[in-house]
C-alpha cells in the first residue's frame, strides 16, 4: 500500500503541470512548444486505476488523501508565502497552517474515492462514474465553508486546450467533468475503439464549442488604462509610505491617459472619504476613473470597494460581496488566528449580493475583487447588464509565487464562461485583458510598475453557462450518482 500512496502524491504533484505558469515555463525553455493541458487528463487516469486496484473504501480514501496532498502542496504552496512573509507568522506555524489547509483541501478527493469504490461496478459505466463523483467534490470543495475552489481540474484547460470551449456551456467544473471522464475512460478501456471514439467526440465538442460566438459586441472599444503599480505589500499599509502609492498612481494616470482608468484593489491605502480631492482630481483628469478603496459604511464598519469616478467627482460605488476568510474577516471562533498573524484591513464587511454593475466610460461594468473572480456562478446575476468585467486585485500578498499566473487563468475561464472581456488591474501582477475567447490579448510582466492601455470591446448576450450556471453539471453528476446507488440496491436484493 505505501507505494500506491507514493505514487498518488506524485500523481497529485504532476497535475500541477498542467496549470499556470508551466505552460509558458515550457514554451520558453524548450525549443518546441510542450502541451501541458493533458497532463490533468494522465494524472487523474493514473488516480482512477489506483482507486480501481484497491480493496477497500478506506483504501481508496487514502489514495485520493493522498493525491491530494501531492497537489495542492505543490499547487498552492503561495500560501506559505503570504503567511510567513507578509502576514508576520513565524515560519513553523506557517508551515503547519499550510499543511493542515492543505490536508482539508485533501479530504474531498478522499471523499469522491471512498464513495467510487462504494457504488463502484465494473467497465465504463465507472469511468462516468468517477467523473461525476469527482465533479460533485470539487464543487463541494468550492462551496463548504464559502468555498475554495482553487485548483479545480477545469482551470487547467484554456486555451489552447480544445476542451476549454465546454466552459461557455457547462463552466469550469463542467470542464473537469470532461477531464476526468477522459482519463477514466482510458484508464479502463484504452484498447476499445469505442473508448477512443467518445474521447475524440468530447475533445472535438469542446473545439466546436471554442469555435462558436455566443455574445456580441456593443457599442464602440473604450480605451482603458489598466494600472500596475508594484508597490510592495511590507510598505502598503505603512503610514509614512502613503506618498509612495500615491505619486505612483497619479503619475501612470498622468502618463497614460484614457477614457477609463483603472487602478487595483486597495491602491489608495485610505478610507474613500480621507482621499484628498486634489488626487480625486488627478486620477480623473483625463476621464473615468474606478478605483480600488477602502469604503466606511453607514454602521461604522468598512468594504472592500471599487468606486467610479467622473471628472465631475460623481461616484458610485461597488463592495466586495465574497471575503477571504482569516484574510478579510475571522470566521466564527477563529478570532484567535489574529494573534500568530499581522494583517492589516481584517475586518471587512461584505456588500450586498445582488449591485447593478457601474454605469462608466460609457460602459456597465461589473467589478470583482480578488479571488471573486474564482467563483463564476456569483458573477452571473448582473451579467444580463454588464457589458465588460474588471478583476482587481492585489495579489502583492503571495509574492513571486505561482498565485499570479494561476489567477489570471481562473479569468480565462471566466472571460469564456461569460462571453465578456476580463479586464485585471493588479499591483504586481498578473495586469491583463482577456478575450471572450479566453485568450490572453495583452499583459504586462509581473512585478514592473507600468500601465497597460488596452482598446476593449464591450458586448452583450448571454452564453449557456450564464443562462444556467452550474445547474446542468451537477444534475448530470447527481443523475449518475443516484443511478449508480439504485443499480448497488438492485444487486443486492
Amino acid at each position: 500500500m505505501t507505494r500506491q500512496l507514493v505514487a498518488a502524491v506524485l500523481l497529485g504533484a504532476f497535475c500541477v503541470l498542467g496549470f499556470a505558469p508551466f505552460d509558458t515555463y515550457f514554451a520558453a525553455h524548450l525549443s518546441a512548444p510542450l502541451p501541458v493541458w493533458p497532463a490533468p487528463t494522465f494524472s487523474l487516469a493514473g488516480l482512477f486505476l489506483l482507486w480501481q486496484r484497491a480493496s477497500t473504501s478506506r483504501q481508496a480514501a487514502l489514495l485520493g488523501f493522498s493525491w491530494g496532498l501531492g497537489c495542492f502542496l505543490g499547487g498552492v504552496s503561495w500560501i506559505y508565502v503570504s503567511l510567513s512573509q507578509f502576514a508576520g507568522m513565524a515560519a513553523p506555524a506557517a508551515a503547519a497552517a499550510t499543511l493542515l489547509f492543505c490536508a482539508y483541501l485533501a479530504l474531498f478527493p478522499a471523499l469522491a474515492g471512498a464513495l467510487l469504490l462504494h457504488w463502484r461496478r465494473s467497465g465504463l459505466r465507472d469511468a462516468f462514474l468517477f467523473a461525476s463523483l469527482w465533479t460533485l467534490s470539487e464543487w463541494l470543495r468550492g462551496s463548504l465553508f464559502t468555498g475554495f475552489p482553487w485548483l479545480a481540474i477545469g482551470y487547467s484547460q484554456t486555451p489552447p486546450s480544445p476542451l476549454a470551449g465546454w466552459a461557455s456551456v457547462l463552466g469550469v467544473y463542467g470542464i473537469g467533468f470532461v477531464v476526468a471522464l477522459i482519463g477514466g475512460l482510458l484508464a479502463v478501456g484504452w484498447r476499445r475503439p469505442l473508448v477512443w471514439a467518445s474521447v475524440v467526440a468530447l475533445i472535438g465538442g469542446g473545439a466546436v464549442l471554442r469555435s462558436m460566438e455566443w455574445t456580441q459586441p456593443t457599442g464602440a472599444p473604450v480605451k482603458i488604462a489598466l494600472l500596475q503599480g508594484n508597490v510592495p505589500q511590507s510598505m502598503k499599509w505603512d503610514p509614512n509610505r502613503l506618498p509612495l502609492s500615491v505619486d505612483t498612481y497619479l503619475r501612470l494616470a498622468a502618463e497614460n491617459p484614457a477614457t477609463l482608468t483603472v487602478l487595483p484593489e486597495t491602491a489608495i491605502p485610505l478610507f474613500f472619504n480621507e482621499v484628498p480631492l486634489d488626487i480625486l482630481r488627478g486620477l480623473t483628469r483625463h476621464g473615468d476613473a474606478l478605483i480600488g478603496v477602502a469604503v466606511s459604511t453607514r454602521g461604522g464598519g468598512y468594504t472592500n470597494g471599487a468606486v467610479a469616478l467622473t471628472p465631475s467627482l460623481a461616484a458610485s460605488a461597488y463592495a466586495k460581496r465574497h471575503l477571504v476568510p482569516f484574510g478579510e474577516y475571522a470566521p466564527p471562533g477563529f478570532g484567535w488566528f489574529f494573534r500568530f498573524a499581522s494583517i492589516p484591513m481584517s475586518d471587512f464587511t461584505a456588500g450586498p449580493p445582488l449591485q447593478s454593475p457601474l454605469q462608466v466610460a460609457g460602459q456597465r461594468i461589473a467589478p470583482n475583487i480578488c479571488y471573486e473572480d474564482l467563483f463564476g456562478e456569483e458573477l452571473l446575476p448582473g451579467l444580463t447588464e454588464a457589458t465588460l468585467l474588471i478583476n482587481m486585485s492585489n495579489t502583492a500578498w503571495f509574492g513571486d509565487s505561482l498565485a499570479q499566473p494561476q489567477h489570471l487563468q481562473i479569468a480565462q475561464v471566466r472571460a469564456i464562461e461569460t462571453g465578456r472581456v476580463m479586464l485585471r488591474a493588479t499591483n504586481t501582477g498578473m495586469t491583463a485583458m482577456v478575450g471572450p475567447d479566453g485568450i490572453v490579448k495583452a499583459a504586462l510582466p509581473p512585478f514592473t510598475r507600468g500601465a497597460l492601455v488596452v482598446e476593449a470591446q464591450g458586448r452583450q448576450g448571454l452564453t449557456p453557462y450564464a443562462r444556467w450556471g452550474n445547474l446542468l453539471i451537477l444534475l448530470i453528476a447527481a443523475g449518475a450518482c443516484v443511478a449508480a446507488t439504485r443499480r448497488r440496491k438492485t444487486q443486492s436484493l
